[in-house]
């Protein structure tokens, strides 16, 4: 065993060294800088995440020219789509989310129109699997894992309509927060309805989170799931938003369809609850946020029994025969005056 471990290391460490010198060898320099770079943040050795100075380097040489953002995109996806190492796919997805945190408008902006070659995660690693030990098997869960968390990260900023990860100052957030909350007003129910059903599939990935939690003992994945957590909170606080101002209209114009769907992502949160108290264990409690969440769905299953309980009128015409009016306010589709027949055994008075 241990043999086989030390010759997979002077395997890795060849390959390694074998990019470096066809990188070195490329006759543009710029993208050659890029590469090189790239792979020194994303190498077999180690289990240890690229270092801050590795990942700056990738983010500062892209951002050297017009033209390089997109190299460096194309590099990066490359390097993941070729490699059959779990350890580099999971450095290569790392170096990715941290793009989308510290990279510029135009970095970003070519990794999230990056095009689809087929299959639900764009990233194309629903079937990764590194065979070569047991221990690879486990981190190639991981793999498939975070992929679809920084694809839900794209997915949810372009839906938002603005990057999720935006490094801002105290003064500009709270400007953000109060922009944020005139732009929410002036939404429908169905625009944010829409919105909070992508952040709760975001929160549902990350509730997805592989059984080999005794991984995050390894330095890689512990960076990993700090890096998922600090997305996670941010979206807690989107969700947050939307659900105030979804509360607050609850009494107002919802309808029965409307309260529905409310209460069923609610639902679906509450489900994801469990998982996400493990993966970020006394890290995160969030009573706050679950506390919302419950408070919430308690108010719209009590609006949605009150309209339900105007559904229903039981009429007794002269010849004894039920027949039921449904009220305008919930059947649009009949004149006034209009009934509908039910059979005779029909008992359920509202």
């Amino acid at each position: 065993m241990a043999k086989q471990k030390k010759l997979k290391t002077l395997t890795n460490n060849l390959k390694d060294k074998a990019s470096v010198i066809y990188a070195l060898l490329s006759i543009k320099r710029h993208v050659s800088s890029i590469q090189l770079n790239i792979l020194r943040a994303t190498s077999h050795t180690l289990s240890s995440p690229p270092s801050d100075s590795q990942i700056t380097a990738v983010l500062t040489t892209a951002n050297t020219s017009h033209t390089l953002p997109r190299a460096c995109i194309n590099s990066l996806m490359d390097r993941l789509h070729r490699t059959k190492n779990s350890t580099v796919a999971l450095k290569c997805l790392f170096t990715l989310h941290n793009i989308t945190i510290k990279g510029s408008f135009i970095l970003k902006d070519q990794l999230s129109c990056y095009p689809s070659y087929g299959g639900y995660n764009f990233l194309n690693l629903s079937t990764f699997r590194d065979d070569s030990d047991f221990e690879s098997v486990q981190l190639s869960s991981w793999v498939r894992w975070y992929a679809t968390i920084v694809e839900q990260i794209l997915t949810v900023s372009r839906i938002l309509g603005y990057y999720l990860n935006t490094n801002t100052s105290t003064n500009s957030t709270k400007d953000k927060d109060f922009v944020l909350g005139l732009r929410l007003s002036s939404l429908s129910n169905a625009d944010l309805l829409y919105k909070i059903e992508c952040l709760v599939v975001f929160v549902e990935q990350v509730s997805d989170v592989p059984e080999s939690l005794e991984l995050q003992r390894n330095e890689l994945v512990y960076e990993i799931v700090r890096m998922v957590g600090e997305d996670y909170r941010k979206v807690q606080g989107e969700i947050l938003f939307r659900l105030e101002e979804l509360g607050r209209r609850i009494e107002e114009d919802f309808d029965v369809g409307e309260l529905n769907e409310l209460v069923s992502y609610l639902k679906r949160l509450e489900e994801s609850k469990e998982n996400l108290v493990l993966l970020f264990v006394n890290r995160r409690k969030n009573n706050g946020f679950w506390e919302l969440i419950k408070e919430i769905k308690m108010k719209g299953l009590k609006k949605k029994e009150e309209i339900e309980g105007k559904w229903i009128t039981v009429v007794v015409n002269s010849s004894n025969t039920v027949v039921t009016e449904l009220t305008r306010f919930t059947n649009p589709f009949l004149e006034p005056g209009q009934y509908l027949q039910v059979p005779p055994n029909f008992a359920t008075v509202r």
